[in-house]
């Protein structure tokens, strides 16, 4: 079944250190998602891809944003978008793991995140939601993104490690519900 990404309800957010001991959070703030979900309470039967545009980031500097979109960075006139693409859901204790696909300045790499599932629920407008959060760490460098400044005290400027924090919402895609619900309804043919 299709559901559509809610974009007012979805977070993706990242974090890394800045001179080791001072933590940059941020945010991409435009993002959409293709996703098919089979069972709302079985996370294991969805698949999809996320799309995050690139210019979107915001770490609440317009000077550090601007280096970020750059060259030294995402190269985001070159690489517009950020994708996520799953390839495989299992449970893993309470929770799931989800790993995937993410591309960055053109280079593809696997990634597994952990997925906290948070179940489903009908909002007051009677659209059927689902939730959940997906967490992990990622070395930036395996992307490409390699630009850094060496401290005196053998450290580096910007941290290696990204830890990363998907928060959202999908919702079943409208047609489908309404279509679904119809054939309920409809007694069968044969």
């Amino acid at each position: 079944m299709a559901w559509a990404l809610d974009p007012h309800h979805t977070s993706v957010a990242f974090s890394a250190k800045h001179l080791g001991v001072a933590t940059v959070r941020g945010r991409f703030t435009s993002v959409t998602g293709e996703i098919d979900l089979d069972n709302p309470d079985d996370p294991t039967t969805g698949r999809g891809t996320i799309t995050i545009d690139a210019k979107s980031i915001d770490t609440g500097s317009e000077m550090r944003d601007n280096h970020l979109r750059g060259a030294d960075f995402l190269d985001a006139d070159n690489h517009p978008t950020i994708t996520f693409t799953v390839t495989g859901i299992e449970q893993a204790g309470d929770d799931f793991k989800v790993d995937g696909d993410l591309t960055i300045r053109g280079v593809t790499k696997p990634v597994s995140l952990a997925y906290e599932h948070s179940g489903q629920v009908t909002d007051p407008y009677g659209n059927t939601k689902v939730g959940g959060t997906l967490t992990g760490t990622i070395n930036r460098t395996d992307w490409g993104l390699t630009w850094n400044v060496p401290l005196g005290n053998g450290g580096l400027l910007v941290s290696d490690k990204v830890k990363l924090e998907i928060d959202g919402e999908i919702a079943r895609a409208k047609d489908e519900a309404e279509e679904s619900a119809k054939a309920e309804t409809q007694p069968a043919t044969v």
